[in-house]
């Protein structure tokens, strides 16, 4: 009976392994069929980016990353996935996010106009998914803070908190595609370790439908001289889909981590977005007023390639993770992670408002070495 039991066991591990990683192939090749199947659409349309201003790149480049990603997203999950109320609502959000991003893309909506749709977004994100951030956790060892009704405003502000995040930071190529896989590889492991299945694949599935994007975007062997950019389609996208992920993640009785953790695995857009807002602010600018203040920005003023700049800020983002998912994994007091991760941000903001002279004074380091 015992031997019985084991190869059950195993034959349901295997199947699910099989169905995974078909499910992986499946999203990846999508993507890239996706990719070669709007690239002319787009090109015919004029959904490029051309050189202008703060933009340095060489010709027009296609703006189709995220739709590709998206479009994959959407086959994988309705031929792989069980559909329920909440995940149907995450597809229609992200549609919704992904046509606003092209619009954009397309034609420069205006601040106001993304900012009404990005909280309509989040508030039918949040009625579907019947989720929202009301639980903080045990942040200041006086019991667990629960918002109740205010977390629903607190929610839309954390929707579009995490969605423009990942639009400002999508300054370098592959950064935003990079970043975005560090926070779902992160999310997937603490889901898998806390037992909850049901969603843990879906990271995965936007894993595979971004690394093809990155394939064209960085010009990986095979795919020089053939670049795209994931546009504001892709990184709205992205950043909604990891905020939809710390929504059902963090939040009711079988929540996967802690919402520190949450602050953790989205650490270096969430810092980069709220130190330039803090500048901007001091020099009385407005916070969406583009400029080359990022952290990107501060590594290629001291002498970084691109390449080279976005290969520490992954590991930077990586560290980050890591460290959240430690704590999560050796149950550290959240007081104790909510300190760490502030100071952390203080450091890094002191550093992004005297960008300048952190610049010139690292110059003058590698000039004498």
């Amino acid at each position: 009976m015992a031997c019985i039991t084991i190869f059950t066991t195993i034959g349901i591990v295997f199947k699910i392994m099989f169905t995974e990683t078909l499910t992986i192939f499946f999203a990846f090749f999508a993507s890239y069929f996706a990719i070669l199947t709007i690239k002319p659409l787009a090109i015919k349309v004029g959904l490029v980016d051309v050189p202008s201003g703060r933009k340095k790149h060489i010709g027009a480049i296609p703006l189709i990353g995220g739709l590709s990603i998206f479009v994959a997203v959407l086959m994988s999950v309705l031929m792989f996935f069980p559909l329920d109320k909440s995940l149907v609502s995450y597809l229609v959000c992200a549609g919704a996010i992904v046509v606003l991003g092209v619009i954009d893309d397309y034609r420069q909506l205006g601040v106001k106009i993304r900012l009404c749709i990005q909280t309509l977004v989040a508030l039918v994100m949040m009625w579907g998914s019947e989720v929202y951030i009301h639980n903080l956790g045990d942040l200041f060892s006086f019991g667990v803070i629960d918002l109740a009704w205010l977390g629903i405003p607190f929610t839309i502000v954390c929707v579009i908190a995490a969605i423009n995040a990942f639009n400002m930071i999508d300054g370098i190529d592959g950064l935003a595609g990079s970043l975005s896989i560090t926070t779902l590889v992160s999310v997937f492991l603490l889901m898998m370790f806390s037992g909850n299945f049901s969603l843990a694949a879906l990271p995965l599935i936007i894993i595979a439908t971004i690394v093809p994007y990155l394939a064209f975007n960085l010009g990986v062997k095979g795919h020089r001289n053939r670049k795209i950019f994931m546009g504001d389609a892709g990184s709205m996208f992205i950043g909604l889909s990891i905020v939809w992920f710390l929504m059902v993640g963090t939040q009711g009785e079988n929540s996967a981590f802690r919402p520190v953790t949450a602050l953790w695995i989205i650490a270096i857009p969430l810092m980069d977005m709220l130190a330039i807002i803090i500048r901007r602010v001091k020099k009385g600018q407005s916070p969406f007023m583009a400029d080359r203040d990022h952290l990107h920005h501060v590594f290629m003023r001291i002498g970084f390639s691109p390449r080279r700049a976005l290969s520490v800020i992954v590991v930077f983002s990586m560290v980050m993770s890591g460290i959240g998912i430690l704590g999560e994994f050796l149950a550290v007091p959240d007081v104790i992670m909510l300190v760490l991760f502030v100071a952390v941000f203080m450091g890094y903001s002191t550093c992004i408002q005297h960008c300048w002279k952190v610049a010139r004074f690292l110059r003058r380091r590698k000039k004498k070495a």
